[in-house]
């Protein structure tokens, strides 16, 4: 996978790629020599490199420059340029540690130059640093490296990877959604989209062959479905449900996906995956959200306890949970999970929400309207939120 030539564009426009020049010498030369000759000496050795390494970079001798680069920032160990073309030569010859190295000189130099921080990450990812490669590859798309649309899609696919990688699939599934204008889909991309939608943590190079079916054509109709086809998607999806009839998660996804347009619609594939999964925390958290709509407090506390219980570390259904003993009369009970989901997500707004009640019903006046406030700030500066519980929006 090359680096688009733009990100170079990028990084000159806003000063970032420059020349120093350094000196650098034996200090035998510096007592033999004059410090002015010695000076003209070093400064000319440095500048032929550096002229010599961008003809070869240029000319596609990439062995050739990247043993001249090295010359370079060892004759100068403050070159930016040097540093970042030994970086970048290296992803793309595939020698992702050596790359990872040369760009964590160039970042001592330019700390904030975000298609560096993005091309570290990518090389890390390569060689399995996943933790830090996903901390690299969102700071460098917060500062600018996705701007260009190659750059984004290249940038955009790995987070997303590693999102999910890490267990965050509502997060992932944004990611690859924001995808779905591209009009050519790679089947790593789809195989992508349809493990995080099957909320299945392992990369997608990890998959055995023989299991790739299922999460491409999950993948397929996932994306059918964000780029606005949504008979398109159903009928993808029917096709997966009668080729795969047990496999997991595949109703919820599709009733997660379902949810913000036509809850209705959703429930009865979140009910379906029940049948297949009767222990599927996420499923049984979206019934019993569905019951909270309906204000069928007793069905969402049956459903939000199983959920809890089969997965305590699932924000949203501690979320539901909290709520449906709140409106069921243990509001003590409910106040506990909903401060355990606050733990896990701090700034979620449904839980805000649903405590300022709870303190409310609870005689805790000032902690009510602290909660209020915050709602009210929240609300002041964000779009309205929709039915579906935030932590499953993602």
């Amino acid at each position: 996978m090359g680096w688009d030539r733009a990100v170079v564009g990028f990084m000159r426009q806003r000063g970032i790629i420059h020349h120093n020049c350094a000196l650098r010498g034996l200090f035998l030369f510096c007592v033999l020599l004059p410090v002015s000759v010695w000076a003209q000496t070093s400064l000319a050795s440095f500048d032929e490199v550096a002229v010599q390494a961008s003809a070869a970079r240029e000319q596609g001798d990439i062995s050739h420059a990247l043993e001249l680069y090295r010359q370079g920032v060892h004759l100068n160990p403050k070159w930016p340029d040097g540093w970042w073309f030994l970086g970048s030569l290296h992803y793309g010859a595939n020698e992702y540690t050596a790359g990872r190295d040369a760009l964590s000189h160039y970042l001592e130099l330019t700390p904030e130059a975000g298609p560096a921080l993005a091309l570290r990450g990518l090389c890390e990812f390569e060689i399995g640093d996943y933790e830090q490669s996903l901390k690299d590859i969102e700071h460098g798309i917060s500062l600018g490296a996705a701007n260009q649309p190659r750059n984004e899609k290249i940038l955009r696919f790995h987070e997303a990877i590693l999102l999910a990688h890490r267990g965050d699939f509502e997060f992932a599934l944004q990611r690859y959604g924001a995808l779905a204008r591209e009009k050519e889909l790679s089947p790593e991309l789809l195989v992508g989209a349809g493990l995080a939608g099957l909320r299945s943590p392992i990369l997608p190079k990890e998959l055995n062959a023989d299991k790739a079916g299922l999460f491409m054509a999950v993948g397929k109709a996932a994306f059918l479905f964000w780029s606005g086809d949504h008979k398109g998607a159903q009928l993808e999806f029917q096709t997966v449900f009668q080729r795969f009839p047990t496999a997991v998660n595949v109703h919820y996804f599709y009733g997660y996906l379902l949810f913000p347009m036509d809850p209705d619609e959703a429930a009865v594939e979140f009910r379906k995956e029940l049948e297949i999964s009767p222990a599927n925390a996420p499923a049984q958290t979206m019934v019993a959200w569905d019951a909270l709509i309906q204000n069928d407090f007793p069905r969402a506390l049956t459903y939000s306890e199983k959920a809890v219980a089969e997965d305590p570390t699932l924000p949203v259904a501690q979320l539901v949970l909290g709520r449906a003993l709140v409106e069921t009369g243990d509001v003590k009970g409910g106040i506990e999970h909903l401060e355990k989901e606050l733990q896990l997500e701090p700034g979620n707004f449904e839980t805000h929400l649903a405590l300022a009640k709870a303190y409310s019903k609870s005689g805790r006046a000032e902690d009510a309207r602290r909660e209020r406030l915050y709602c009210l700030q929240v609300a002041a500066s964000s779009p309205a939120q929709g039915g579906m519980p935030q932590s499953a929006r993602r």
